[in-house]
This record gives structure tokens, sequence and C-alpha cells, in this order.
């Protein structure tokens, strides 16, 4: 089951999600629902006009996208002897105990308090709708109709607003995104230099990974119902329920965009520059997206040679050792260090082998963030509610002040390695990079933690100056709802929905 696998990929198998995001697609919404006639669902998911991952042209007008919770999979008949071939973490969820702790999800942010996802209001499904406006509203009223209704109950539906390339609290986002390796060139190997270039296999199963491997996903026995409908695993002996599918991580994340500029401006004491400063240096960018570490002007090994992609993508830390100019805590470079397995890049031959067998000099912060390519995730969530500027944000809150915030979507094919490890190692860890009493600036909890009593704190470092330390940061993301999915192939959910004891 580890043998590199170098088959082509078959598109019309792939949901299109993972390959493209819809951008083009400026509305959107997410039907999070429970099974409520699993006869009628296995129906409606029959017939539904999932898309699939195939260049059109033109392209389409709308697109729908399904994927399932574990609970979801045994309420349309999936055996558990199915299920336990899934990961250990989509099959536990998000909510337990243990993995909400690591992930952060206390106090305030505990499943308890969740609108949906949490243990009194689980979901079974996300049901995905994208389409450009003349055609959203149309498309959502003829996929919900009468064997909708009978075969599911709503938990909730999640709208989305501006898609403009700007996050709530006025920053500039989705910027920085990994090119998948599609066409399966690259390698696995050990890394001197970043790379955006990231192995297929970190995103869809059924591929290799960043190690050379084909990550753990769900596979059958031939003789188990329908599972003719599913390809063959390396092992002929095997069928390949995972290939082509791939995990989906959801989190709604509720954003205080007035207490986040409120407090940035009585930090500076009222001044505008300042406050805007000190923002940037809190998210690691300028609100117009631009670097905050001196631009490289040589493209990195397999990235392209496109100038805007090279300065606003393909760049490092390296010339920022102190993070003097970007620092060490802010949201962009706790959410991807981008280093490679060796921040010092030994140059020579010799070097390389001495590292390379675990000897010689460890390079410094090299504990928690080597190596970035096997933590990577593939965002496609969506903003929600009304635009709110940043100076507009100074005056209180009115009485109807709409929420706003994020519905965050991750698709990784390992949740371990790479949604939960950047989340726990990285954004929610006070310890990250050499820091101490603090957690990332936008969306950390602020509680205390068993050795760690303060997380509250942001620290600015200044070339030839102190360092400022910022105290006090109050919570400006709250979690209010939460699932690990399972994003299917399109064979993969023919075999869910076509048996009634799979």
């Amino acid at each position: 089951m580890d043998r590199p696998v170098m088959n082509p990929v078959d598109y019309a198998d792939v949901q299109g999600l993972l390959r493209f995001g819809y951008k083009h697609m400026t509305q959107a919404t997410y039907a999070l629902v429970r099974v409520k006639n699993p006869a009628a669902a296995r129906d409606w998911l029959r017939t539904a006009p999932v898309s699939n991952a195939m260049l059109m042209t033109p392209p389409p007008t709308t697109a729908l996208q399904v994927a399932f919770t574990a609970p979801g999979l045994r309420a349309l008949g999936v055996a558990e002897p199915v299920i336990a071939g899934f990961s250990h973490a989509f099959r536990g969820g998000m909510t337990q105990e243990n993995r909400a702790r690591e992930l952060g999800d206390v106090g305030i942010n505990a499943p308890e308090h969740w609108e949906w996802g949490g243990p009194a209001n689980e979901v079974h499904l996300v049901i995905m709708f994208f389409a450009q406006p003349d055609a959203f509203d149309a498309f959502v009223q003829v996929s919900t109709g009468a064997v909708w209704k009978e075969a599911f109950s709503e938990a909730r539906w999640l709208k989305t607003e501006n898609l403009d390339g700007v996050e709530p609290f006025g920053f500039a986002d989705g910027i920085s995104q990994p090119q998948l390796d599609w066409e399966q060139q690259q390698a696995a190997h050990v890394e001197y230099d970043y790379s955006n270039l990231a192995a297929l296999g970190e995103f869809l199963l059924g591929y290799r990974n960043e190690y050379g491997k084909i990550t753990d996903r769900p596979v059958l026995d031939p003789g188990t119902a329908s599972a003719d409908l599913l390809p063959a695993l390396d092992a002929p002996e095997k069928k390949d329920l995972g290939r082509n599918g791939t995990y989906l991580v959801m989190r709604q994340l509720e954003q205080d965009v007035r207490l986040f500029w409120q407090f940035v401006y009585q930090q500076r004491g009222g001044n505008a520059t300042e406050a805007q400063q000190l923002a940037a240096a809190m998210v690691g960018r300028t609100r117009a997206g631009d670097l905050l570490v001196p631009i490289q002007q040589q493209p990195i090994p397999g990235t392209g040679t496109d100038p805007e992609q090279i300065s606003q993508n393909q760049f490092t830390f390296d010339h920022d050792p102190t993070g003097a100019r970007c620092p060490f805590g802010a949201h962009v470079r706790r959410a991807n260090p981008r280093n490679a397995d060796f921040p010092e890049r030994p140059a020579s031959l010799l070097k390389k082998l001495i590292t390379l067998l675990g000897f010689g000099p460890q390079g410094f912060r090299d504990d928690l963030m080597s190596s970035v390519r096997f933590h990577r995730i593939l965002r496609r969530g969506r903003e929600y509610g009304s635009e709110l500027k940043p100076e507009d944000a100074l005056a209180p809150a009115p009485p109807d002040d709409p929420r706003r915030g994020l519905h965050f979507i991750c698709l990784n094919a390992n949740l371990a390695r790479q949604f939960e490890f950047i989340q726990n190692a990285w954004i929610a860890s006070t310890k990250f990079s050499g820091l101490s009493g603090e957690s990332d600036p936008l969306l950390g909890n602020r509680q205390a933690i068993p050795g760690c009593p303060v997380t509250s704190a942001f620290t600015v470092p200044h070339d030839g100056a102190l360092r400022q330390r910022v105290t006090g940061l109050p919570q400006f993301v709250t979690v209010r709802g939460g699932a690990y999915f399972f994003l299917p192939s399109l064979r993969a959910l023919h075999y869910i929905v076509g048996t009634d004891d799979a």
C-alpha cells in the first residue's frame, strides 16, 4: 500500500472543490443537515448534480459538493467495519475532549457552546452550493425540493458574503496557497529550499505524499456489498474507498471586528498610522496584502516565475531572521513558517550529508517548524457578514450590528499531521518559535494553560532597539461551530448511497 502511485488523476472522479475553489461563482451557501429518512437521503444523493474536477469551456455557472461526517455515514447505513478504515481523527470528531483541548477549543470556544457541530447539535452532511449570482436562487430552489425535504432536517444554513479577497478584519486574504503537483512530477526528497509545490497526496487520498508514501485511507474487501463500484487498490484483493477523496475541515469563526480595531487604536493612543502598523504586525501583512519581509527577486525552485506570485506567495522569512519586520508570532508566520527541512541551508554536499545524518549544530527554532512541507493545508473558506471599515469600527456597535466572520474550510489528506498540527503546534502554542506567554494574535483564545497562566501577549521585535510587548489582547475570534467531513470521490459517493448494508 505504500508503493508510489503514478497513475494519472481521474478528474471525473474528484469533486471539484479541491481543484477549483469556484471563485468565479461568487454566491455560495453551505447547508448543514441531518439524515431524517435514510432511503430518501440516498435517493437525493444518487441524483444530486455533484460537480467533478474536469475543466469545462465555458466554465459552469453552478456547482454542488457533498461531504459526510462519521455519524452521517452511519446514518446512511455504512457499516462500522467500513467506517473503521477512516482516520482516527475523523471517526472521533472535532469535539472529542482531548482533541478540543489541543485545538484550543476551550472556554467560550468549547464545543458545548457551539451553534452547530457540538454534542447537542451534531450534523451529518455539509452540502455546498456555489453559483454565479443570476443562477444562485434557482439552483438552490431546484435542488431542495420534495425529496430533499423528506430526506433531511436542516440544522443550519451558512450564508457567505463579500467574496472580494478581503477578510472581515480588512486584510487581503487567500494569497498564500500550496501549488498542487497534479502531474506528480516531484519525487519526495529532502528539501533545502522552501518550495510552494506540494505532493498531490498531501491533499488527495490514494497518491504519494511528501514522504513518498500513500496516506492511510479506507479500503474494502472485494466481497463487500457494492464494492465493485470502487477502483482496485494496488493490491488486487482490496477495493479503494478513499482514492480521489479527502478530508474537509469546517469551522465557523466569528470575528469581532470592532474589538480588534478599537484595541489596536487604544494601544497606539489613537494614532491611525501606528495603529495600522500594529495591526499589520499582528497579521503579518499590510491590509493591501503587501509583505513585511524583504521581497525575493528570484523564483524559488519548483514555484514558477510569475513576479507577483514570487513577491506575494513564494517568499521565505530568511531575510528576517530576528523577526524585526514580520514578528515571529504574527498570524501568517505561525500559519506557515515557510522553512524547509534544514533552515540553515547547508551549502556543500558534505554539510548536507552531515545534517541529513543528524550531526552538526541544530538551527534556531527548528523543533516545531521543521518541516513545513509536511503540514500544509488547502484553504477553501469564505467570509460572512457585511463589510466594516477600520475607521467605522471605532464607533460603538448599534443594536442590530450584524455578525461577521469566516466559514473556514480546508482540505487535507491527514487531519492529525496537517490541520491539527498547524492548529496545535503553531497557532495555539504559547511556545512557538521561542516565544512565551502568547498565542496567535488573531485566533488565540487567551485561556490560561498548564505552565502558562498568561497567553494574551504579543511581541514586536525591532532591529537595534528593545522589543515591544503588547499585553492584554482580547479574544478577537470565537468558534461558533465545526466538524470533520469526508469529501468522497464520485465513485465512493455512489458506493455510500448504493447500498442499504454497506
